[in-house]
């Protein structure tokens, strides 16, 4: 497995580890749970970015739909994401 591939992979099931613990509980924090997804959705892009950089082939997320968020949370979502990466690249 590509090396870049790997750690894209291993740094998404963090993200998604991270996502089931903030909305898995009894008590469901809105602000962990939103920076936990935005955190899923960074990571899922990232993956996808770098298996298509390395076999061509589409991102295998490419159905999941963002179906029952509203405009509002999406782009907050969108904005903490970019957030984000602006500081990951820096």
């Amino acid at each position: 497995m590509s090396k870049k591939i790997d750690a894209a992979l291993k740094d998404l099931i963090k993200a998604l580890e991270k996502h089931a613990e903030a909305v898995g509980g009894s008590r469901i924090s809105l602000k962990k749970s939103e920076r936990a997804s935005a955190r899923v959705q960074e990571t899922a892009t990232t993956y996808a970015q770098v298996v298509y950089e390395k076999s061509g082939l589409e991102s295998p997320l490419s159905l999941v739909s963002l179906n029952g968020l509203d405009a509002a949370t999406l782009s907050s979502l969108a904005a903490e994401r970019d957030k984000l990466s602006s500081k990951k690249k820096k």
